[in-house]
């Protein structure tokens, strides 16, 4: 069963037991996966549920539902201040990977990219296509980018904002996850929060934290800190 292959449809496709196939999952299946007739894979809907289909020409036959159990125990949304160039794409892929609930990409007072709706729509493809590869339950949300500040109001989590420099406590050393389900962990651009921007997000109820001593690339930064809190509760 874990070497079938895994494919992420919309929930509107599944109809009275069948899945109605697109014309790019119907190409997917057949010419890139060279799936035939009655060959059986596994189809997701994004949202929690899978199950074992079978190909059937342009749609699929549910065979049975399938319990899957790969997430995280706790929920976590990822604000990121856009990198240069196409970095975000690395930084969606692994962190969807990781077990990230919500990417937040934010405009911050460094940030040199301004993505294009297309990049939008590039990310969510990823992320889909990275919760196919690593057997994820769910696909991450992609949000659209905002301006940073407008990305400060969260309630009832436990929130971090990563500082490169100072003397701050480590992430490893701050987790509470076994009393708050919620983490948010914000990451900077290349050069960091602007000092204005730490003292906002402490305002609104974020800790400042280290992910360690050395500088890290903007793309790198995130899965420090998600494979820091998988570490933590993942276990």
């Amino acid at each position: 069963m874990s070497q079938l292959q895994r494919i992420a449809i919309a929930p509107s496709q599944l109809q009275q037991g069948q899945i109605l196939l697109t014309k790019d999952q119907q190409h997917y299946l057949g010419r890139v996966l060279r799936l035939r007739e009655g060959d059986r894979f596994i189809a997701m809907d994004g949202i929690g549920k899978w199950w074992l289909a079978q190909l059937e020409g342009e749609q699929a036959q549910v065979l049975e539902p399938l319990t899957v159990e790969t997430e995280l125990p706790v929920s976590i949304t990822l604000i990121a201040a856009l990198p240069k160039g196409n970095g975000f794409d690395e930084v969606v892929r692994c962190c969807t990977e990781l077990g990230v609930a919500c990417i937040a990409p934010v405009l911050s007072d460094r940030t040199l990219l301004h993505p294009s709706p297309q990049k939008l729509e590039r990310w969510r493809r990823i992320a889909a296509e990275a919760a196919e590869q690593s057997e994820r339950s769910f696909v991450p949300t992609i949000l659209e980018p905002v301006a940073f500040s407008t990305e400060l109001s969260f309630v009832n989590s436990q929130r971090y904002i990563c500082v490169a420099r100072g003397d701050f406590p480590h992430l490893r050393d701050c987790l509470q996850y076994k009393k708050q389900r919620d983490i948010v962990i914000a990451i900077g651009p290349e050069g960091g929060w602007t000092e204005k921007e730490v003292q906002d997000a402490i305002a609104s109820g974020f800790q400042p934290v280290s992910l360690g001593r050395r500088i890290l690339r903007a793309v790198t930064a995130p899965v420090v800190a998600l494979s820091l809190i998988t570490a933590a509760c993942e276990v």
